[in-house]
């Protein structure tokens, strides 16, 4: 199990884009089980939808990339890297989160070839698939330069 500090020594995200709030089961480098308890302050409820707040898909894709980036993270041959996506694949979306929920997010690492990584991701409510799909990332030295040119 890991508390907020220890995913913080994982992945750089931090308020308000730290979108993981603890780990309750990793097997580093093949599956994890993270939790989001989604609150009605989240930054992006201010303007999706005022009177009727919705969390955006793309969060809900990114905290699912996160608990993935922690996963792949935990090794020993990727300390120290970031995970940067560069493919979603096949994502459904099947339930809203609102404020109040606690988001499931679980993440199968299914490879790892060269700092590219691939995961089936799970996000669900209350055993509701919110959404499901596939990403891809590669894993990159937090010391690279990342910016083009």
């Amino acid at each position: 199990m890991m508390d907020s500090v220890d995913i913080q020594g994982v992945i750089p995200h931090r308020f308000p884009f730290m979108l993981v709030d603890r780990i309750q089961e990793i097997e580093p480098g093949k599956r994890i089980v993270g939790l989001k308890c989604v609150s009605s302050g989240e930054f992006y409820f201010q303007g999706h939808f005022p009177g009727n707040p919705i969390m955006p898909g793309v969060i809900i894709v990114e905290a699912l990339a996160q608990t993935a980036g922690i996963c792949v993270g935990c090794t020993p041959e990727y300390k120290g890297c970031n995970g940067l996506f560069v493919g979603i694949e096949s994502m459904k979306f099947r339930r809203l989160v609102v404020p109040g929920d606690q988001l499931r997010l679980e993440a199968e690492i299914l490879s790892i070839k060269l700092n590219y990584a691939k995961a089936r991701v799970v996000a669900t409510v209350e055993g509701q698939v919110a959404a499901e799909g596939e990403i891809r990332f590669v894993m990159m030295k937090r010391d690279q330069n990342l910016r083009p040119g």
